[in-house]
């Protein structure tokens, strides 16, 4: 594959390029870019986090997960670029330093990318901005410290050109829009397809695994765009899942911040909500959700298109119902009163795989349960409803006795495994837990495992 993109303020053209090659690799090992470090190698800690601007403009992306094809037509700043020509700190390294903010520094660089990331965008939310960024020696308090000095700088003159470069140069196997990719993912229905790369990057940082063939979906323009009327919400599948959560966040806040635990900023900015999907996984936080709203999901195979319920999608362990050569092309949703939680369980309260992850949608009306749609991640080999529990619950009056008389149910409609995040008896229980916070919640008492009182 041949690539070109901008390093550092120069051009990088690049040949025969293999799509699992990663950034981190390439910077490192081919460029002699040490100070991008390599820590989990699977997006997890941030100590290999660069900055990649493109039209869009700037984001924060974990280098050991991206791979070299998915740079075509952006600008990469690693820490050795943040300088300025003349040697000038940018004022978050200067902030820094200020602040005491480092001591070993292994996990230095990947904060100061962050922080500069952040301060370009004009964010000031630290704590959620370096939440992908750990440290095990020098603390976060002065890092803090370090962004907040570092907010009223202005942005240095020489990143302002990442934005305006724009390759003209197409990469091979790298669609430019969704018909371009349906006409050669059905051609080449053998192939991988990568959106975000949060989960292909593993398969090969960690599986180790070849991709023969490869399709980068990132010039994918049409799937990238969210459209909203009166009756609809539709996310084209190549969203990101931060734009998806800034969506969301004022229609249904519980699932926004959902999306804001599951994944660190570096990886919401690279994660898309059709690779979320099409992946299958189980404990995948957004289908739940999703089943939950509703939604129905758009596929398309050369010029044929069909729609389904979401969680008819998904029919057992590692299978969906998608044909060779098809793709997810979008999802959507009816707008609706917000009456949707999310409960994400799970050993550490951010960035963590969910033990159990429930969405709950139940309508009341006068004290009667008109309708219920409650859906579960970890808690089968696919995401799925509670069938049993929704028909106990619809048509009876929303009481503690009716929640008591339901959660048995959790029992028929779940078969749960046990392993290393949880056994089978725990999320059961955890499943039956979360409909009474849920109803305590609507019925306004006091849930929050956040504020608790004494």
């Amino acid at each position: 594959m041949n690539i070109t993109f901008l390093l550092n303020g120069e051009s990088v053209e690049l040949k025969g390029v293999s799509p699992t090659d990663t950034l981190l690799d390439w910077l490192r090992e081919t460029r002699g870019l040490t100070g991008t470090k390599e820590g989990c190698n699977e997006g997890d800690c941030g100590a290999c986090t660069v900055m990649v601007t493109d039209s869009e403009g700037p984001r924060a992306l974990n280098a050991c997960i991206l791979l070299l094809p998915q740079l075509q037509g952006r600008a990469v700043r690693t820490v050795e670029g943040l300088k300025g020509p003349d040697g000038a700190l940018h004022p978050v390294q200067q902030a820094m330093i200020d602040h005491h903010g480092s001591q070993c520094g292994f996990c230095t660089p990947g904060f100061v990318m962050s922080m500069a990331t952040a301060h370009a965008k004009g964010a000031t939310d630290h704590d959620d901005q370096l939440a992908g960024n750990l440290c095990r020696c020098t603390g976060y308090a002065p890092i803090i410290r370090a962004a907040r000095a570092a907010e009223g700088a202005a942005r240095p003159d020489w990143l302002k050109s990442d934005r305006a470069f724009g390759a003209t140069a197409q990469a091979t196997d790298a669609p430019r829009s969704s018909d371009d990719l349906a006409a050669l993912y059905e051609a080449n229905p053998s192939a991988v397809l990568v959106a975000g790369a949060t989960d292909v990057g593993l398969w090969v940082t960690k599986a180790l695994r070849a991709l023969p063939q490869v399709i980068f979906l990132g010039q994918c323009d049409d799937l990238k765009t969210v459209d909203m009327n009166g009756q609809t919400i539709r996310f084209g599948a190549m969203v990101d899942m931060n734009r998806v959560r800034e969506v969301v966040a004022p229609l249904h806040p519980s699932y926004a911040e959902m999306i804001r635990r599951y994944g660190s900023v570096q990886v919401r900015n690279a994660a898309t909500i059709g690779g979320n999907i099409a992946n299958g996984s189980p404990i995948g936080d957004n289908p739940p959700a999703l089943i939950a709203l509703g939604a129905t999901l758009h596929l398309r195979k050369g010029n044929t298109r069909r729609d389904l319920p979401l969680e008819s999608f998904f029919l057992d362990y590692g299978k969906q119902d998608r044909a060779p050569g098809e793709f997810v092309e979008a999802v959507s949703f009816p707008r609706q009163p917000d009456n949707l939680k999310c409960y994400k369980l799970s050993k550490r309260f951010d960035q963590d795989i969910s033990a159990v992850c429930g969405a709950f949608n139940i309508t009341v009306e006068d004290g009667k349960v008109m309708s219920a749609r409650i859906a579960f991640g970890g808690m089968a080999g696919i995401p799925k409803r509670a069938a049993r529990v929704e028909a106990a619950l619809t048509g009876q009056p929303w009481t503690v006795k009716t929640i008591e008389t339901a959660q048995a149910f959790f029992a028929e409609d779940f078969a749960p495994m046990s392993d290393m995040r949880a056994s089978a008896a725990y999320r059961l229980n955890s499943a039956a837990a979360m409909l009474a916070r849920y109803h305590a919640e609507t019925s306004g008492e006091p849930a929050s495992v956040l504020e608790v009182q004494p």
